[in-house]
């Protein structure tokens, strides 16, 4: 009888150790899973910061160099336009006080005649030599797909 309660005791104290081994099992699996999730959650949040800091920074530096762009721009169009017209003002005025209107008016006539038949000539040449060029081009792509279809339907 003696060895039957010695092996009962046995066997209860080797069950209540494999229950303690489970409990103490699930306490470290539910440890490493709270771990688990606290290191990702920081690790996350600390990219996010960092990958928004970076991202916002770039951003921020682009729209202000593209802001500054059309702001100087602007500005600086502005300001020449206003001296140009101040200078243009006062030169003209000063013109006008040497010269008479006549003469003005007659030597504007020949400059502008000259002028506009030497700009209508250089344009006229540039853009008939373009024209040519790409007619050309044109010309020999079409006879040289109607000599394809030709050699097609004559195969």
């Amino acid at each position: 009888m003696k060895e039957n309660a010695v092996i009962t005791i046995i066997s209860i104290t080797i069950i209540a150790l494999n229950m303690m081994m489970i409990i103490v099992l699930n306490i470290k699996n539910a440890i490493m899973v709270a771990t688990m999730a606290e290191v990702t959650t920081v690790t996350m949040a600390e990219i996010m910061v960092a990958t928004m800091a970076e991202i916002m920074v770039a951003t921020m530096a682009e729209v202000t160099a593209a802001v500054m762009a059309v702001t100087t721009a602007e500005v600086t169009v502005a300001t020449m336009a206003e001296i140009m017209v101040a200078t243009m003002a006062e030169v003209t005025a000063a013109v006008m006080a040497v010269t008479t209107a006549e003469v003005t008016v007659a030597t504007m006539a020949e400059i502008m005649v000259a002028t506009m038949a030497e700009v209508t000539a250089a344009v006229m040449a540039v853009t008939t030599a373009e024209v040519t060029v790409a007619t050309t081009a044109v010309v020999k792509d079409v006879a040289a797909v109607g000599a394809g279809c030709f050699n097609l339907i004559n195969n």
